[in-house]
């Protein structure tokens, strides 16, 4: 037997290791398993300690055309592998058909987000909506004390009896950016076995328990994106929006032309289909006017952003206008690690000051708020970035074209 992972240990106030306060075999826990070895674990870890599992697993988009491509989850194979573990565990297990769900709030919010010029996070808006508000009803309905994920962050209970939200132990597995939109009230509900050990012991217990997943690939960030081409997946979604434009220079002038803002993304460099003696970078993509704004690459750091849809789960709320009076630490990519930054409110809108600045901050991606830049730092919240203003005043020149210069302003 490998040791009990600590958060499995009694808490010594008459609450089992999930924070409830019955005996763990009257403690319903219903365990999200996509197919994949972290979700598998935890439905292991949970059985092992008594509770009483039952394993979920989502359809979330066509079987047939997913089934075999590795780097999938929630779709043909993925579903047969949960169902094998399920099976192997003892646990009763569920497909639910949420395919309608996932295209609604999903996949036509990504598509019409990148016809808009952004660069969306549709992993941020499954959790928000299918996993942790779907899901969580579903739960509820069947009886759950709580819903179990295997994602890579920790939830605590704070001193005033809420669960905070917290950096998973392994910087390198923390996902704490793609949780930042859970709610308090959905917290309360949520558990995640995985938060406070690394993925080489997540994938010996798998072994241990002698799970069929125990080498599976990970999955990819946009399980629905065939080979990592989301511009076919938008351009048969919505065959009549896309629309060739320009490749405008900060300058003004007019490099060439594109066949659709969406084959773009801020920082981008290669594929540009323009030459230039001077490196070239995707600064801004304009889709009101189909324009691809390209410049030096000191025209992609950002001071400032502005946020919209921002959740917050501070203790002290934000301020209606002013400063956040804490320091905080901000990720704008889920890749970086978190930076000294300063939290605004003005006229009801949330800004983030960034003191050293941030290369290829990109609309539609997440702004996620931390108490620090520590490995176990709490999470405060975040929102998605709507819009940038440069670091340097190079970044918004834009020569003799009024148009250009409203393009490229704050």
């Amino acid at each position: 037997m490998a040791p009990i992972h600590p958060l499995s240990t009694p808490a010594g106030d008459g609450l089992n290791s999930l924070g409830i306060a019955k005996l763990p075999h009257e403690t319903r826990v219903v365990v999200a398993m996509s197919g994949g070895v972290d979700s598998s674990v935890v439905a292991g870890l949970m059985k092992r300690e008594g509770y009483d599992v039952i394993g979920i697993t989502l359809q979330l988009y066509d079987a047939g055309e997913m089934a075999h491509r590795k780097g999938a989850c929630c779709a043909g194979q993925d579903i047969y592998d949960a169902k094998r573990v399920a099976e192997r565990l003892g646990i009763a297990h569920y497909v639910l058909d949420y395919e309608s769900r996932f295209r609604e709030s999903v996949i036509d919010r990504f598509a019409e987000s990148y016809l808009n010029g952004e660069t969306p996070i549709p992993c941020v808006e499954c959790n928000k909506s299918v996993k942790f508000r779907d899901l969580l009803k579903t739960a509820r309905d069947l009886g759950a004390d709580v819903l179990a994920t295997g994602h890579y962050v920790v939830s605590r209970r704070l001193e005033d009896g809420r669960r905070g939200l917290f950096r998973a132990a392994d910087p390198d597995r923390d996902q704490s950016y793609f949780l930042y939109a859970t709610t308090q009230e959905q917290l309360a509900l949520l558990r995640f076995p995985l938060g406070g050990m690394p993925k080489s012991q997540t994938r010996a217990l798998a072994h241990e328990f002698g799970l069929d997943v125990a080498d599976k690939a990970d999955s990819q960030d946009i399980c629905f994106v065939p080979d990592g081409r989301y511009s076919d997946i938008i351009e048969r979604l919505k065959p009549n929006s896309v629309t060739a434009g320009d490749i405008v220079h900060l300058d003004g002038r007019v490099l060439g032309r594109h066949k659709g803002i969406l084959h773009y993304t801020i920082g981008q460099r290669r594929g540009l289909g323009v030459t230039s003696p001077d490196p070239l970078f995707v600064v801004r993509l304009d889709a009101d006017t189909a324009r691809v704004i390209v410049g030096p690459r000191d025209a992609l750091m950002t001071k400032t952003v502005a946020l919209r849809d921002v959740n917050w789960l501070g203790d002290a709320p934000l301020p209606a206008d002013g400063e956040y009076e804490a320091p905080i630490a901000v990720r704008v990519r889920s890749t970086r690690v978190p930076k000294p930054a300063a939290l605004k409110s003005r006229d009801g809108r949330v800004e983030i000051e960034l003191f050293d600045g941030e290369e290829g901050v990109a609309p539609g991606q997440a702004c996620v708020f931390y108490t620090s830049d520590a490995p176990d730092a709490r999470v405060l919240g975040g929102g998605t970035i709507e819009s940038r203003r440069p670091f340097s005043a190079r970044a918004a020149i834009a020569g003799p074209r009024q148009d250009v210069k409203e393009l490229s302003a704050p």
